[in-house]
């Protein structure tokens, strides 16, 4: 297809892009420059983008941290076992925040799944840096584990083999090699 062939599908998907573009658009227009500076200057700005710096961190060093060896296991095990556990990898992304929050309250909420074990510990999760540092891996995850297990299925298993007759152990091989 040649150059000219691509414009009538990028007319097609002008519609979508209108769709993801305008709100985001019409959110940048909603304030003007003094409203903006005003919420700068405001004693709650500094400790709140503090706050969101701070958790989204947090979250991303957990979301790589675990969700590695989660993306790894699903890009290597046969699809027959992984498949159950993609679909649970993946439901965070069709469920509504709103659900999210409440299936989070449910498991860590004063009177959740684990609940007294926590207010055993002396940990309170809910309405803390805890549970915001929570929602974000949960609803960030999915799609960390989702394009890292993509890109480890596209790992040449030649040069895998290759970095293990090499001498390099197995672990050296997913840090050097596949990572």
């Amino acid at each position: 297809m040649g150059r000219s062939g691509k414009w009538p599908l990028f007319l097609v998907a002008i519609p979508m892009l209108g769709l993801l573009a305008v709100p985001i658009l019409a959110l940048v227009l909603a304030s003007s420059p003094t409203d903006l500076n005003a919420g700068m200057g405001h004693p709650l700005f500094g400790p709140a983008l503090w706050l969101s710096i701070r958790t989204t961190l947090m979250s991303l060093g957990l979301v790589v941290l675990l969700g590695t060896p989660l993306a790894w296991w699903l890009a290597t095990a046969p699809r027959r076992r992984s498949r159950f556990v993609e679909v649970l990898v993946d439901l965070p992304i069709v469920l509504p925040p709103a659900v999210i929050s409440i299936a989070l309250l449910q498991a860590f909420g004063r009177k959740g799944l684990f609940g007294e074990q926590l207010d055993a510990l002396g940990i309170q999760i809910p309405f803390t840096t805890a549970a915001v540092i929570l929602a974000q891996v949960m609803v960030s995850a999915p799609f960390y584990i989702q394009s890292a297990a993509a890109a480890f299925r596209r790992v040449e298993t030649d040069q895998l083999l290759v970095a293990r007759t090499l001498g390099l152990s197995a672990r050296g091989t997913f840090l050097r090699v596949v990572i």
